[in-house]
């Protein structure tokens, strides 16, 4: 049996009683901790497949050790300019021992099919409402010498007309009336 698990913002598989190195963890040494997110597991006979996580199971471990891994050395050079620079670091680490993989109750998030469907006609809905454009502001004012450019050419766009950059205002009267 396995599981992949989100450890700290990394993803690992884990097994009973693997050892792990992670990010350092908050924990004291020789506590337990438990894992809430789940993406995948295995039992031997079926793989099961969070959206993103699986609901109820949890991987359990013991903080073995809190240490510091090896240093890295960061070195940055440009050649024929004398600009060197030397840097490093070392990663603070959790040593964990896995415990268990408890699946208490064993099912993936999902969304049933009736509530797929009312969002999906509230989205239908929503893009079925006409909006309100500069047309119909136009239609109540026929006044199309009051309205500025920008305006003629929406109305103009809306209406499908060609080369509207090219025209100027009594153009685009013309062509709308």
């Amino acid at each position: 049996m396995y599981a992949i698990v989100e450890i700290s913002g990394q993803q690992f598989k884990v097994s009973k009683d693997q050892k792990l190195f992670v990010h350092r963890l908050e924990d004291k040494k020789g506590s337990n901790v438990s894992f809430k997110r789940v993406l995948l597991i295995d039992d031997g006979k079926e793989i099961k497949v969070g959206s993103p996580t699986i609901n109820g199971v949890s991987v359990n471990a013991k903080i073995i050790n809190h240490l510091k891994d090896d240093k890295v050395i960061v070195f940055k050079k440009k050649r024929r300019k004398g600009y060197r620079v030397k840097n490093g670091h070392r990663q603070y680490l959790s040593e964990i021992q896995i415990s268990n993989i408890s699946t208490s109750k064993g099912k993936k998030t999902k969304k049933s099919n009736e509530s797929i469907d009312s969002e999906v006609k509230e989205k239908v809905n929503i893009k079925d409402k006409p909006k309100k454009t500069s047309v119909t502001k136009a239609k109540n004012n026929k006044n199309l010498s009051s309205m500025s450019i920008s305006e003629l050419k929406t109305l103009a766009k809306d209406k499908k007309i060609a080369n509207i950059s090219k025209m100027k205002k009594a153009d685009l009267i013309k062509a709308l009336s």
